[in-house]
């Protein structure tokens, strides 16, 4: 922050001040910080998720026997087990 030849004081852009005060910090919290890195997650994007998943199992048996319920439902439970856990 700089003064004028006025003596008002000038801000820099990107630092927000009161009175010429620097603006102060909170902490945040464990949950405010894990919320904001996470985007959230549509139930399209859920789905594609554990679609995805299904598929990939299945390819892994060559698309040989199985039941493509099982898979899904299989896969759906990993899905949300890594999304409760990244939560």
């Amino acid at each position: 922050m700089s003064e004028t030849s006025s003596g008002t004081k000038r801000v820099r852009a990107g630092k927000a001040t009161v009175d010429g005060a620097t603006p102060t910090r909170r902490a945040r919290t464990k949950r405010e910080t894990s919320e904001a890195a996470l985007p959230t997650l549509t139930s399209e994007q859920r789905r594609a998720m554990i679609a995805e998943r299904a598929y990939l199992r299945a390819e892994q048996r060559g698309f040989q026997g199985g039941d493509p319920v099982e898979d899904w439902l299989v896969s759906e439970r990993e899905v949300d087990a890594l999304l409760t856990r990244t939560s």
